[in-house]
């Protein structure tokens, strides 16, 4: 096994949808541009409300990924 060494960075994903929709929305962008995501964690989830209705949900992620 091969070590490796990790890079991290932070990312806010938004969805009218759920918190999950918001961190797969959030991945799939970084992937378009960042290769070997390896992990994420979630570090903050707060949302929009409107109407006494949950309108957006905002979650922001951290992001690991290997260095090449």
């Amino acid at each position: 096994m091969s070590n490796h060494v990790y890079k991290s960075l932070e990312l806010t994903g938004s969805s009218e949808v759920s918190i999950e929709d918001a961190i797969k929305t959030a991945i799939a962008k970084a992937n378009e541009s960042i290769r070997h995501i390896q992990w994420f964690s979630v570090t903050e989830t707060r949302g929009h409300v409107v109407d006494g209705a949950v309108a957006h949900w905002q979650v922001t992620i951290k992001v690991g990924f290997t260095l090449e």
